[in-house]
């Protein structure tokens, strides 16, 4: 069975800020380079990935698509530009003759303005990056997701995927408001879902793959195997778990499944919804 890990990071302390970690925090401050992931993906036989955006500049972009371009392993870099730019469309294009780029994402989960996917601004930007054949990765919490269904029908051509399951509060094995949310997004067709991040939701030090388990089981249910894929979110998951350890809880907690639909949601669904060569 091929596996493609659909989001995971690199990041060079020497290079870039990444305001969002904590300046304590040893397990996040320090660089981590395609070095530093090739000997799991042979470990674990993983075919090819895709490298997610965790600074917002294009010149990350651009590092990542470096990356991809001197690691075939990296099949696609799902990178920032700024939606509200007026001229994010000659962005997009500079960074599409750099290398694999098959998606943009924004940390919208940091936005003090919880509206924020809704504004005019962040719509004509988004449709600047569905034009270009490329897909959307929302970085969303509980409470951005009544925005989502006005968004897929006001772009319905544009491919969007909902990162970390939409970070559900599995600490205290919180259901509600996230699924009834969750639920809502069941009809859009060009929305998928990552089986990814959840390790981090938990208790980091006392987490079980039963943790997982009625969260996973929703999003099965709310989007069907044809549209989730599996991430392992390394090395942020290291917070809390090695790479081995979130595969196979996130296949757990998947349940019974056949090898089709096995393959599917390790491989196939990525491959499709990232267009990945």
């Amino acid at each position: 069975m091929e596996i493609i890990d659909s989001h995971h990071h690199l990041w060079d302390l020497d290079l870039f800020q990444y305001d969002w970690m904590p300046e304590d925090n040893t397990i996040l401050r320090q660089s981590y380079v395609p070095d530093d992931l090739a000997p799991i993906f042979e470990n674990y036989s993983i075919s090819g990935s895709v490298v997610v955006q965790a600074d917002q500049t294009v010149e990350e972009a651009k590092f990542l698509l470096k990356c991809a371009n001197d690691f075939p392993w990296i099949k696609g870099v799902v990178g920032w530009v700024d939606l509200q730019d007026k001229r994010v469309g000659d962005t997009l294009d500079e960074l599409i003759e750099l290398g694999p780029l098959v998606g943009i994402r924004h940390q919208i989960e940091e936005e003090p303005d919880q509206e924020w996917l809704l504004r005019e601004q962040t719509l004509a930007g988004l449709k600047a990056v569905s034009d270009r054949n490329l897909s959307y990765d929302l970085l969303v919490k509980p409470v951005h997701l009544k925005q989502i269904p006005s968004v897929c029908n006001e772009l319905p051509d544009l491919k969007m995927v909902v990162d970390h399951i939409a970070k559900p509060n599995i600490l205290d094995q919180e259901l509600q408001p996230w699924s009834d949310l969750i639920y809502k997004l069941h009809p859009y067709e060009n929305l998928f879902c990552k089986v990814s991040g959840m390790v981090t939701e938990a208790d980091h030090n006392d987490w079980k793959p039963q943790d997982l388990l009625p969260y996973v089981q929703t999003v099965k249910e709310v989007f069907g195997i044809d549209r989730l894929m599996w991430g392992s979110d390394w090395p942020v998951c290291l917070l809390a778990a090695n790479y081995k350890e979130v595969m196979d809880a996130a296949l757990f907690a998947l349940g019974e499944v056949s090898p089709e639909e096995k393959n599917r949601f390790m491989f196939g669904s990525a491959a499709e919804f990232y267009r990945l060569r």
